[in-house]
């Protein structure tokens, strides 16, 4: 049996693939080893679509332990050229409140140690990720939450963690004073993957918690993995229902600077 071509990807946890018409399974194999699970492929408003759940469809892989080079292979081997990255996250910012969703502009890199280009040589490639997110698909995003009344935030910077543990207080309120409104474990490198293989990427950030509270507010608990999988689970049809609607509206042409993002970025003799 043949694999078919998807023309857009998601990274997401389990509820989404179960909705897609014509749904099957497929095993993707690449050269930096297994996805983190069998690809789901379907259709959403005859447009194909391909689904693979970042940590497994049973959660089993924690953030530092995700093969992120073989998600983003596969999806480029089924020919996506977007990719949507909905995520829970936790606020550094009274005003980001939990239910609330962020769709982040920026980026900031707190991991260690995880494999995070394609380009190990022979030939040296230094790609540009000022903006590390499709300015176009951010667009589309924040306008769509708006029209399904969804409350979001046009922009923010997401910090990056190693994970699996949360922060520490004085971690927390160093991020916090920086200015930065979210905090997750996977948003890095699978940003950055995507724009080396010239995929266009979004996050879409989930709030569900405010990380390790807030200085001030007492009543204010550190975040808990218990909470994240409730207010997660509690907001994950409005999630759906965005996605849903974006995917319709992407348009078949890319303008934007993902799609020749390996222009005069390799220096070769």
């Amino acid at each position: 049996m043949s694999t078919p071509s998807a023309a857009v990807g998601v990274f997401g946890g389990s509820g989404f693939y179960s909705l897609l018409e014509g749904a099957r399974e497929y095993s993707i194999s690449t050269p930096y080893g297994p996805p983190s699970d069998a690809v789901t492929i379907g259709e959403i408003q005859g447009i194909p679509v391909a689904f693979l759940p970042r940590h497994g469809r049973h959660h089993s892989l924690p953030p530092h332990r995700i093969n992120y080079r073989a998600n983003l292979w596969a999806m480029k081997e089924l020919g996506v050229t977007r990719i949507l990255g909905p995520c829970a996250a936790g606020s550094l910012q009274p005003h980001v409140q939990p239910g609330d969703f962020v769709v982040c502009d920026q980026l900031v890199d707190r991991t260690n140690a995880r494999a995070d280009t394609f380009y190990d040589g022979d030939v040296t490639t230094h790609i540009s990720t000022a903006d590390p997110y499709c300015p176009v698909m951010r667009q589309l995003t924040v306008s769509t939450a708006r029209e399904l009344r969804i409350n979001v935030h046009e922009g923010g910077t997401m910090v990056v963690i190693q994970g699996p543990r949360f922060s520490t207080r004085a971690e927390s309120k160093w991020f916090r004073e920086a200015g930065w409104e979210v905090i997750n474990m996977t948003g890095y490198p699978e940003a950055v993957l995507a724009r080396e293989l010239e995929i266009c990427y979004a996050n879409v950030s989930l709030i569900t918690d405010y990380d390790s509270g807030l200085e001030g507010l007492p009543d204010v608990a550190p975040v808990s993995h218990d909470q994240v999988i409730q207010v997660f689970n509690d907001n994950n049809a409005r999630l759906r229902d965005l996605i849903f609607s974006l995917i319709s509206k992407l348009p078949d042409e890319r303008t934007c600077v993902c799609a020749s993002a390996l222009q005069g970025a390799r220096l070769e003799a």
